[in-house]
């Protein structure tokens, strides 16, 4: 079996200083989510064996930040400038060369690629907002066999995951 997660870069700080969108950081909303979704992913089990990113500043910082506080700091990070400004397809691509030496992969990127990309590999139209994440699995040896017939596992957001971690009384 073959795991993909989908992770959507945190909110970034559009009012901060920075030289081209490719280097806009992530805000104080932005890095709250992106340690919430690690430490969501640690505490459910579900920390990917490879980590693939893309190289801008804020997907960069994303994954930096949750693998920091879900504790899996170990976990191989790639960087790929094919993420930025990117289709579902050149993405897709992408996953597909990965080694089969790794059984769960997630990646980490922007809109609208990665609404695309789910359409693409499961039917499901989801609306990808910042620090979302999704899972989706294949019955598959290889990473080269992902195709449309994935299933869509979960789809989490930080409203929802902030909810269940303090539920109103």
């Amino acid at each position: 079996m073959k795991t993909l997660y989908i992770l959507r870069h945190a909110k970034s700080d559009w009012a901060a200083d920075y030289s081209a969108d490719h280097e806009r950081p992530l805000n104080k909303r932005g890095v709250r989510a992106a340690k919430h979704i690690g430490r969501f992913l640690a505490m459910a089990g579900e920390v990917p064996s490879l980590i693939l990113t893309s190289t801008a500043v804020r997907a960069k910082t994303t994954v930096e930040l949750a693998a920091a506080a879900g504790g899996f700091e170990e976990v191989p990070v790639t960087t790929t400038r094919s993420f930025y400004e990117s289709s579902p397809g050149r993405v897709l691509d992408e996953v597909r060369r990965t080694s089969d030496e790794h059984a769960s992969v997630l990646i980490a990127g922007h809109e609208p690629t990665w609404s695309g990309l789910i359409e693409m590999l499961t039917g499901a139209r989801v609306r990808m907002v910042t620090a979302g994440l999704a899972r989706i699995d294949w019955d598959v040896e290889r990473w080269s066999e992902i195709d449309g017939n994935g299933d869509l596992t979960f789809f989490m957001t930080p409203r929802l995951l902030k909810s269940l971690l303090s539920p109103s009384e």
